[in-house]
């Protein structure tokens, strides 16, 4: 896989704000303080496209990015998509036709209940689903591997350990967000809430 461009679009407070177009877009969600901006500058190679911040919370508004990677075939056109990083938006999960899947990052030192309320809401929605588990670099090597079983355990759902920091865990996100995007286009949209 090879990326060929990163770009800011937009950030939106409401969805009159949001880019026009039909662009697959890929969601990041997690709770504050968890490394969403963190994970996205990591994966496309830029220190400050996602602005990181050392106070929980900081995130309010949805912020789009522009993605272009390398066909895989020799002849084939870049493939464009958006990436999402926000704030927990339901209005915007559940309505947002172009969204094919949620990155869910989570701390891979602790689960919380609304997290499974959200894996639940996601599966409702018939949405997809990568299951994060961020800052596996804080744990020991011996305890990672346990710490992972328990959060799967936990969430219901396979979990990716990953690093920001040491590039850990990266290709299989990338490789999890490939098969979001080939996700068909979600048609019916159901309006029950997430509960947290």
């Amino acid at each position: 896989m090879k990326l060929l461009s990163a770009e800011f679009v937009a950030s939106a407070a409401e969805p009159a704000q949001f880019p026009a177009g039909d662009l697959p877009e890929i969601a990041f969600a997690g709770r504050s303080n968890v490394g969403k901006s963190s994970l996205l500058n990591a994966l496309l190679g830029r220190k400050n496209l996602a602005r990181v911040s050392q106070t929980p919370g900081r995130t309010r508004l949805l912020t789009f990015f522009r993605v272009t990677l390398a066909s895989r075939g020799a002849k084939g056109s870049p493939e464009k998509f958006l990436f999402v990083n926000l704030p927990m938006i339901e209005g915007y999960l559940s309505s947002r036709s172009p969204l094919r899947g949620v990155v869910l990052l989570t701390d891979i030192r602790r689960g919380e209940d609304d997290e499974v309320n959200v894996v639940r809401w996601l599966g409702e929605q018939g949405l997809g689903l990568v299951a994060v588990a961020m800052k596996i670099d804080k744990l020991p090597r011996g305890q990672r591997l346990q710490a992972l079983r328990d959060l799967e355990t936990f969430l219901g759902v396979p979990v990716i350990g990953c690093s920001a920091v040491t590039d850990a865990g990266q290709d299989l996100v990338w490789k999890a967000i490939r098969g979001l995007l080939a996700r068909p286009r979600r048609v019916a949209v159901s309006h029950n809430r997430i509960s947290m």
